[in-house]
């Protein structure tokens, strides 16, 4: 029988690590894709428009990710609940699910489409961006906020088709709007010189286009579920099992996104140059972090489908098995980064001086990697089997308790005549320390099993 690489895929059955990575390449592929939104957009406005507009794409980031916790949360608790029900083979359930979730995407996109230009630009005052940026940084912001309903359908509904182990489908309509990003990145830049807000036009156009392709292959899955109105309707017990589930994950994430935004007030008192830097060490990282973002996602779809099905000795299995894969290759990234890292940087751009100062700082952050794959993948598994709460606490005392005050501390012990804000390594000695610690707590919770009790 011809196997159909676009089907849904039961991780129930089958071996394990075949089928873990089986899932997982797709959506790496598929990461590494949509990390090129960002990364172009900063390669193009930093080539065509100079340092400081790389700079404002890199200070808008965290803003951008506090403003969209509420997909990423409403995404989470969907793709969790996609995969158990799929697990169990509940139709009605998955249907429902499925459903509420597009109508709750509709009032989220509304609220944010309302809200954002009236706190974007005070937001980016109270972070004391400097006054070179700050215009291109509330222009970027602005025009990706009113084109959010496409990034938000993106985000969900390629989470649905994951859940329902069909990671193939979203990596391909990925693709075809990361190459639509990159020509219009290019045509509005270059050729239309519209600056930071072409590239930030871009990226919402491309997006939209992906959303509408995995719309399209949901509808077209009436083997697996049922897309009719009555669905649309939201669903009081499927919605709040969304919002339980959900709510955790978005938190951690509004967690996460907060931290970089008081993180980010300390990185902009280092001038524009840190900024720049920072920017693209963000970048780097982003790819970096890729293999281990993919693999957590897998392991929650993973436990989830097995959970559902109740093969708990299997979810424990997998949890091995994908965690140490996971490690191997955050393993092999380390040392490319530390090797390779010099000509990554210089793809940014020309300046020799911002090169070497973030080489130097990634050199710091290099060896954290290897502890975020623990993290993510032992992560993961815990989301799977509806845990929401462990990783949202692990998150708060990393990010909240470590990394900020860590920030802070070190920044204020190293102040001197030279150095009036302190030195600059303590942005990414903090960011290091918390991941650390983060696998650390991650992995013990893992152990201790709680996780196992909390299926839906």
């Amino acid at each position: 029988m011809k196997m159909n690489l676009f089907a849904p895929s039961d991780m129930t059955e089958g071996t394990i690590w075949k089928k873990i990575v089986a899932f997982t390449l797709p959506m790496l592929i598929g990461n590494i894709a949509q990390q090129l939104y960002n990364t172009v957009d900063s390669i193009v406005v930093g080539r065509y428009v100079g340092d400081n507009a790389l700079a404002a794409v890199g200070s808008a980031s965290p803003i951008l990710n506090l403003m969209i916790v509420l997909f990423m949360g409403i995404s989470v608790g969907a793709g969790i609940m996609v995969s158990q029900y799929f697990g169990a083979k509940d139709r009605e359930s998955l249907s429902g699910t499925i459903g509420c979730c597009i109508t709750l995407t509709v009032i989220a996109s509304l609220f944010l489409m309302v809200i954002s230009p009236l706190v974007i630009r005070p937001l980016l005052q109270f972070l004391h961006t400097p006054d070179s940026i700050i215009d291109w940084c509330t222009s970027y912001l602005l025009i990706l906020m009113e084109g959010i309903a496409g990034m938000a359908y993106y985000n969900i509904l390629g989470g649905i088709l994951r859940g329902l182990g069909d990671s193939v489908s979203a990596l391909v309509y990925l693709l075809v709007a990361t190459f639509l990003n990159i020509v219009l990145d290019i045509l509005f830049v270059a050729s239309f010189d519209m600056g930071v807000a072409g590239v930030a036009l871009a990226t919402a156009i491309a997006q939209t286009i992906s959303a509408l392709l995995c719309l399209l292959k949901l509808m077209r899955m009436k083997e697996i579920f049922d897309m009719k109105l009555r669905y649309l309707k939201i669903n009081r017990n499927h919605a709040w099992t969304i919002i339980r589930l959900g709510l955790p994950s978005g938190l951690t994430q509004a967690i996460f996104s907060m931290a970089m935004i008081v993180v980010q007030s300390l990185t902009n008192s280092f001038g524009e140059m840190f900024i720049a830097a920072n920017v693209i060490i963000m970048r780097v990282d982003g790819f970096a972090m890729m293999p281990n973002f993919s693999f957590g996602t897998a392991m929650t779809t993973y436990a989830g489908q097995n959970v559902g099905a109740k093969k708990y000795d299997r979810v424990t299995q997998g949890a091995k098995e994908g965690t140490f894969i996971a490690v191997a290759v955050s393993t092999v990234i380390t040392v490319l980064i530390l090797i390779f890292g010099k000509y990554l940087m210089g793809i940014f751009t020309e300046t020799e001086e911002l090169v070497d100062l973030s080489m130097r700082m990634m050199r710091i952050l290099a060896v954290g990697y290897i502890a975020m794959a623990v993290t993510q993948s032992l992560s993961g598994v815990m989301r799977g089997a509806g845990d929401t709460m462990t990783p949202m606490w692990i998150s708060l005392l990393t990010t909240v308790g470590v990394r900020v005050p860590l920030a802070y501390g070190i920044s204020w012990l190293t102040r001197s005549s030279e150095l009036p804000n302190g030195r600059s390594e303590c942005v990414f000695i903090s960011l290091l320390t918390s991941w650390m610690i983060g696998a650390l707590v991650t992995f013990i919770c893992y152990r201790r099993g709680k996780w196992k009790e909390k299926a839906i």
